[in-house]
């Protein structure tokens, strides 16, 4: 799901700021979860900024430089080999230590 446009995130601010509804009230009146409306004001108070937070990226990886070079070397010369056999070269390659 998309994050709420800062347009958005802006109208809820400015009626909180002149109407004093309650965060309850906010959430209905423009039909968001409560989390939500509570989560904007409190990074509104802390920071002053509205727009939304970057979201999580893809998990690093388990592989070092190295590590990935080896596999790349490995790939490129079997390009037909099955994920097993891909494997055993692997460890006979690495001098049975794990890549």
């Amino acid at each position: 799901m998309r994050p709420y446009s800062v347009d958005f995130r802006q109208k809820i601010i400015d009626v909180w700021k002149k109407e004093k509804i309650s965060i309850r009230g906010l959430a209905q009146r423009f039909d968001v979860a409560k989390s939500f409306i509570q989560k904007l004001l409190k990074q509104h108070k802390e920071t002053g900024d509205i727009r939304p937070r970057p979201q999580g990226g893809s998990p690093p990886t388990k592989l070092n430089s190295e590590q990935l070079i080896i596999l790349r070397e490995i790939i490129e010369a079997n390009n037909d080999a099955t994920l097993e056999e891909l494997s055993v070269l692997r460890f006979v390659l690495c001098n049975g230590r794990e890549l």
